[in-house]
């Protein structure tokens, strides 16, 4: 207790916004209780136009959770419509008090130990992201996605932020400072379809803030298809994510290249502003067939004449590049080309075709 017998504020606020979440409320507030942390915690739960039974299960778990000693806080609002998760995330956090805020979405749980160690990673990183790894429910459901969250090495939370799966330690995995929240935020509040997470992750970076992950699997993470990462459009994430290059990259260099005359690369010639696109001087590759074309007309094009990229094999094009690859291959880390032979079956076995370190900035945009 405070001076004049009030209570102390919670050292952790768990940030639960939910709409419709009645089929796994049980089992994700059930985690909040099992938690092993021995600071203060509350739940700070967010009701955005349920229309099932979720608030009733909710009134349910908050008389066992006060018993154990956990403060619960409910908000929300029976409007015909939701809200969005950006909104609710920022209601729940407005009406928590916790100095720590850990993110936790209505279809996951968390396993025992997540407050506890994702606290002491946060004590140690004021300024960062905490995450950690997950085990995805149902465990097949998105392999080569989940082996990416649990696989990127320390610097590639940092390299790789480029990527198409959006940020390096995925949403609800998050865990921060109260302070360093209200430094950045709050979240967007577009409603289906805003990618508040990635867009919030952008200006997390942008002031310089760092991502950390705890190298153990706290959470479960579920794959359904109610989820509400549905709603937002690739497009929308391609677009976000080629601004932010453009924004935090290209301004560095006075040329570069696009490493994938295909589909991939052509798309992000096309999706670069003016100015960007005026600094690509080629297209490089490995297909002898896209190689012959010579050049990549881009024949939408308002300027005339209309340009014309040439197609270079690799080992003829210079950096920087920013290469355009599938997700499956290996990638362009801190200034050098690596390894990149499991990027197409043409690179196999073949000692002319295994790549050089090129002492450049490369950047992956995938």
């Amino acid at each position: 207790m405070e001076a004049g017998g009030q209570p102390a504020a919670p050292h952790v606020s768990v940030i639960l916004p939910v709409h419709n979440a009645e089929a796994w409320l049980d089992e994700c507030l059930r985690s909040v209780l099992q938690q092993d942390f021995e600071g203060s915690m509350e739940l700070s739960v967010f009701n955005d136009a349920s229309k099932d039974k979720s608030m009733t299960i909710i009134e349910k778990w908050k008389v066992k959770l006060e018993d154990s000693g956990i403060l619960v806080v409910i908000g929300g609002h029976d409007s015909p419509s939701p809200r969005g998760v950006g909104y609710s995330k920022n209601q729940a956090i407005a009406q928590s008090s916790g100095s720590y805020l850990c993110f936790l979405d209505s279809d996951d749980a968390m396993m025992p130990q997540r407050v506890r160690l994702q606290h002491e990673a946060a004590v140690r990183h004021p300024t960062s992201i905490i995450g950690c790894q997950v085990r995805r429910e149902p465990p097949n459901s998105t392999e080569r996605y989940t082996r990416w969250i649990n696989q990127l090495a320390s610097d590639q939370l940092l390299t790789q932020v480029f990527t198409s799966h959006g940020p390096t330690v995925v949403m609800p995995t998050w865990f921060c400072s109260r302070e360093w929240f209200s430094h950045v935020g709050p979240f967007d509040e577009g409603g289906q379809g805003v990618p508040e997470d990635l867009l919030f992750f952008y200006s997390h970076l942008r002031k310089g803030g760092g991502v950390v992950r705890v190298d153990q699997s706290l959470l479960i993470y579920r794959y359904h298809p109610k989820a509400a990462t549905h709603s937002v459009l690739e497009t929308t994430i391609w677009t976000h994510r080629v601004r932010f290059l453009e924004e935090r990259a290209l301004p560095h260099w006075a040329a570069f290249t696009i490493w994938n005359a295909g589909r991939q690369g052509r798309r992000l010639y096309r999706s670069l502003m003016a100015e960007s696109r005026r600094k690509v001087v080629a297209f490089c590759d490995v297909d002898e067939n896209k190689i012959k074309k010579g050049f990549y007309s881009y024949e939408d094009s308002e300027e005339r004449p209309k340009p014309r990229v040439p197609i270079l094999h690799f080992r003829a094009a210079r950096p920087p590049f920013v290469i355009c690859v599938k997700l499956a291959a290996r990638f362009v880390v801190a200034g050098y080309t690596q390894q990149i032979t499991d990027m197409d079956p043409r690179w196999q076995n073949s000692e002319e075709n295994k790549p050089h370190r090129h002492p450049c900035r490369s950047l992956t945009l995938s």
